[in-house]
């Protein structure tokens, strides 16, 4: 079954090319020019992602994110003229899945499209439960329990933890876990990484288990260890 795309955008040529481009590749395409308008679509009809533009009239593009995550695990990327650094570390801390700067290449945007549709269906694969002494982790249902107690994880650190635990005491650079989880090649520091990291650890110790069990690997990265569950 096809693929629907809502693309949220108040410029008709980005919505009418964008639109043209999607379709060719068989995605089904909702367009839409106002906050309101797709706010009212997330809600009300199923969706696989949303290209969203920050600056949309009436409620922007922010607002439309915190809403998503709020409410579900819906992908999201962010289509917008703001280019700095902190609109990036902004946007990816709300939870969007990728970030694309205009003016874009219409062929990269597909791209990009299919890579994080790519990577939410992978969330579904062949193994889709990872156990280990107090914790279990189901990629199909996103679910995550620690010590038989449900824990409430953003996307980016649930894909981080499931990165870490189904693959266990291999390392990650810093720049690999950006790559791997936030989908495309990142400009700044890696900032974004060190603060989801320390989220998950602290969320994970909330219940009374060890948070260190995603080790820094100094000089290097982080890892998922096994050692002491």
């Amino acid at each position: 079954m096809e693929s629907v795309i809502l693309i949220a955008d108040d410029d008709p040529r980005i919505l009418n090319v964008v639109k043209l481009y999607l379709e060719a590749e068989d995605y089904q395409v909702i367009d839409v020019e106002s906050g309101e308008n797709a706010l009212e679509i997330i809600d009300n009809r199923d969706v696989d992602l949303v290209l969203l533009d920050l600056m949309l009239p009436g409620i922007d593009g922010w607002t439309i994110c915190k809403h998503i995550r709020k409410n579900s695990k819906l992908p999201v990327i962010m289509l917008t003229a703001k280019g700095e650094e902190n609109d990036r570390i902004l946007g990816l801390e709300l939870g969007a899945d990728d970030y694309i700067v205009k003016p874009f290449s219409p062929r990269e945007l597909v791209a990009r499209v299919k890579a994080v549709l790519r990577r939410t269906e992978d969330l579904g694969g062949k193994k889709n439960v990872y156990s280990f002494p107090g914790i279990t982790l189901d990629a199909l249902t996103r679910q995550v329990k620690i010590n038989h107690h449900d824990i409430k994880l953003t996307m980016k650190e649930f894909e981080l933890l499931y990165l870490f635990i189904k693959s266990p005491d291999k390392v990650y650079t810093r720049e690999h876990l950006l790559e791997q989880v936030w989908g495309f090649d990142y400009c700044g520091d890696s900032r974004t990484v060190d603060t989801h990291i320390n989220r998950l650890r602290s969320k994970i110790e909330e219940y009374g288990f060890d948070g260190n069990i995603i080790k820094t690997v100094r000089g290097v990265g982080y890892k998922f260890s096994k050692d002491g569950l």
